[in-house]
């Protein structure tokens, strides 16, 4: 793999982060001992300028480089998931209930990798700005930079981020212009009927066959009310109500996933859900809430920018090994906010074979470490050369 050769070099340093990120998880916005250690190698590299405590825990670092220019972004995310692994690695997560089981050990790596890299060399115009965020996977980090004002602040003109992935050949990168990964909201609709004794239903409300009813009619909101040529998914996860085989209880709920990649798709399907919590409480004689609660916004590429990063990405990985039209994933990613805000890309890298994402045996193949740092450096020589 054409790797750059100097970080070639320390690709041993990168996996000694990596595996020490890995045993130290931290969530959400409480990333602060993962973020000290990033700005302790930072400080090491000497880069230019370190912010700290941004969106609570996360970091953003400066490096010049040699004369005017614009100012490039590059994302990593730094949290970690509330679940315990199962992986009996000597750099398996020293805190219970806590885990990187998707591989943002290994971003956080990758960009410090890069980072090492450019304040060594510092082959490029202009500035880069280094964005190590907190609570992607809870929270949105990546929003509350934004609303923060980094863009602004660190004169942000792109921003670029990529994504391990488990199971596409090892260096392999998958992009697409336009929409590449979904918006996700969750509903939950919350249902009040009145109890009785199973034997006597004429004497209760049953809110059991509002809710069958309820998701039976959801299930027709794809199906019947959307336009298949523009994919959504609304997915019913979870019904709650009773306790014992011979009572009819008082009430219950209705948990789902709702994934779109247009505003006007997302606009109907909530106001669908309204509507059929509505009816079928009325049919049923029963009370009925529904809130929605409305999560990160589609990840949309922009087109110049994907065509740019694919570009530089068959210089790293040949021209086979990148896909810039793999299609949508139904997956959401709070990157999403940043690309609202500024033109960049979202791309995949290829992991190898190995337990999936988000799964308790996953560990992050240290193997594409020095891929990933050697894309981000090559993103800012090439958009910025002397």
């Amino acid at each position: 793999m054409p790797v750059v050769n100097r970080i070639a070099d320390f690709s041993d340093e990168m996996k000694g982060w990596r595996r020490h990120l890995h045993a130290h998880p931290e969530l959400a916005f409480d990333c602060h001992e993962t973020a000290a250690f990033v700005v302790e190698r930072l400080k090491e590299f000497g880069v230019d300028e370190i912010h700290e405590s941004i969106a609570t825990s996360g970091v953003v670092a400066i490096i010049n480089g040699q004369g005017d220019g614009p100012t490039m972004g590059l994302r990593a995310d730094m949290d970690a998931l509330p679940m315990d692994e199962i992986t009996g690695l000597d750099h398996a997560s020293t805190v219970d209930g806590k885990m990187h089981a998707c591989g943002h050990d290994g971003h956080t790596t990758m960009l410090l990798g890069a980072a090492k890299y450019l304040a060594e060399t510092r082959k490029f115009s202009g500035r880069v700005a280094l964005f190590f965020q907190p609570a992607e996977e809870d929270g949105g980090g990546a929003g509350v930079m934004v609303e923060e004002g980094a863009m602004e602040r660190f004169d942000v003109k792109d921003i670029y981020a990529i994504h391990n992935v488990p199971g596409l050949p090892i260096g392999e990168f998958h992009t697409t212009p336009g929409p590449i990964m979904a918006a996700v909201d969750s509903f939950t609709i919350k249902l009040q009927g009145k109890g009785g004794h199973g034997a006597y239903p004429q004497d209760t409300i049953d809110p059991v066959v509002a809710a069958v009813a309820m998701v039976n009619a959801i299930q027709t909101i794809v199906s019947r009310n959307h336009d298949t040529r523009n994919e959504c998914v609304v997915s019913v996860t979870q019904i709650h109500a009773g306790s014992a085989d011979n009572v009819i209880p008082d009430g219950g709920f209705i948990n789902g996933t709702i994934r779109t990649f247009d505003k006007e798709v997302q606009a109907m399907i909530h106001r669908r859900l309204d509507e059929i919590t509505k009816g079928t409480a009325a049919a049923y004689g029963l009370e009925a809430e529904l809130n929605i609660d409305v999560g990160y916004p589609a990840t949309v590429n922009h087109e110049a920018q994907t065509a740019f990063a694919a570009d530089v990405a068959r210089d790293i990985a040949g021209d086979v090994a990148v896909n810039a039209d793999q299609g949508m994933e139904m997956g959401a990613e709070d990157f999403s906010y940043m690309l609202e805000s500024r033109p960049g890309a979202y791309l995949f890298l290829g992991a190898g074979e190995g337990a999936g994402l988000h799964h308790p045996a996953f560990d992050f193949n240290d193997d594409i470490s020095p891929i990933g740092a050697s894309f981000f450096a090559r993103l800012v020589e090439t958009a910025q050369p002397l």
